[in-house]
């Protein structure tokens, strides 16, 4: 018989003996887009389901049923369904979304001031000194904010907790789904030394490939190589990378960060010239930043048009506004313009747009613009829209340009 929590019960318990000692935490809500829809829509629960754009979009996110089959996020739309035909594709609801992320931080918020949101569903947590406060260890904390999250919210999460921010986020991607894993001082190295480069966060496709050609494939490779040798291969990276073989991290949980910026980019499935359905991206992509804008207050003045041809050349332009907004309509427009005339051709293989600069709400949209005498009813009209989408779903009114 499995062994039982002595204080809730449970048939899923933990030990380690630095359980009661550690306070840093990384918790990653499982596969949440999807989790939500499922949550909202009962006759989903037993199906494969992905979230994401039409047979030329890309996979947001998936359940743990569509990755069985080898569905990833990110993945070309017409890959995914291939590998698993029987899915349900649902496009996003991000203002969903950003309602149970909402809930889930004033449950974090019950804990401990010290959060750190990465996204939507995931964040790291400082419970240094949180334990005379609540009568108990992290540990214990950590498991309730988990299990008030399924009773309360039905949805669920993995946690990870270890000394640093480093290694709790690695310790939480070690059992999902509903996990929680446990990274101790003492054991860091040797968990560390056998694992392979590419599980040191930030290291991507790129990095892992100019490791592996210096012959570095592990972590205890790393460990070979003198600092020194490493900043002189790998520059500032190098240095990162000497560190975090180690384990160590001395970044703090920094609360509410400030963000720089707010951008969405989505890669084809075949490499595109077609000014239409260009068009048609700019338009989501420009509604799919204004939402999210709008999700977090804030507003912005720089907007960014980014490129990616065939050959891979990047091709990033930038145009500021006289006032920041966070509206769908200027932040198209003038992403459209920056298109127009970046002097480039295509194919494209990829497209974004994006804002920074970013100012609070209240300073967006202040004035009117005088070459453009029907921006305000263009303007006010969306917020309508805004409104009858928040009472009645994000598919209520769709724009002509977002169905090319």
């Amino acid at each position: 018989m499995a062994s039982r929590c002595p204080a809730c019960r449970s048939p899923r318990s933990a030990a380690h003996p630095e359980l009661t000692r550690l306070s840093i935490a990384h918790m990653d809500c499982d596969a949440f887009y999807a989790s939500v829809e499922k949550r909202d829509d009962p006759s989903l629960r037993d199906q494969a389901v992905i979230v994401g754009g039409g047979t030329r979009g890309v996979v947001s996110t998936c359940c743990y049923l569509a990755r069985i089959h080898g569905v990833r996020s990110a993945m070309p739309m017409f890959q995914a369904l291939k590998l698993c035909p029987e899915a349900v594709v649902v496009k996003p609801r991000f203002p969903a979304y950003i309602e149970a992320s909402r809930a889930i931080r004033a449950m974090m918020e019950r804990l401990t001031p010290a959060i750190e949101p990465l996204s939507l569903d995931e964040a790291f947590l400082d419970l240094t000194g949180t334990e005379r406060l609540h009568g108990a260890p992290p540990a214990v904390l950590l498991a309730r904010l988990t299990r008030d999250m399924e009773t309360e919210l039905g949805l669920t999460g993995s946690v990870g907790l270890s000394h640093n921010k480093y290694l709790a986020k690695i310790a939480s991607d070690l059992d999902k789904p509903r996990g929680f894993s446990v990274i101790g001082r003492a054991e860091t190295m040797a968990f560390l030394k056998p694992k392979p480069v590419r599980i040191i966060w930030g290291v991507g496709q790129a990095t892992q490939a100019a490791l592996e050609t210096a012959g570095i494939r592990t972590i205890s490779d790393l460990l070979r190589w003198d600092r020194a040798d490493l900043v002189a291969r790998f520059g500032s990276m190098g240095d990162r990378l000497w560190s975090l073989a180690r384990g160590e991290d001395s970044r703090r949980v920094t609360r509410d960060e400030k963000l720089k910026s707010i951008s969405k980019e989505t890669t084809f499935n075949e490499d595109t010239s077609d000014p239409d359905l260009l068009d048609g991206h700019i338009w989501r992509l420009a509604e799919q930043v204004a939402d999210r804008a709008k999700a977090k207050a804030l507003s912005g003045r720089t907007i960014t048009l980014k490129l990616k041809k065939r050959d891979f050349q990047l091709v990033t332009r930038r145009q500021s506004l006289p006032n920041p907004t966070q509206l769908t309509d200027r932040i198209y427009r003038a992403a459209r313009d920056l298109f127009d005339h970046a002097r480039t051709t295509g194919p494209f293989r990829l497209i974004g747009v994006g804002i920074s600069d970013l100012a609070p709400e209240a300073e967006a949209d202040l004035e009117g613009d005088l070459l453009d005498p029907g921006a305000g009813k263009r303007a006010a009209a969306e917020r309508a829209t805004d409104s009858i989408r928040a009472k009645f779903g994000a598919d209520a009114i769709i724009k002509g340009r977002a169905l090319r």
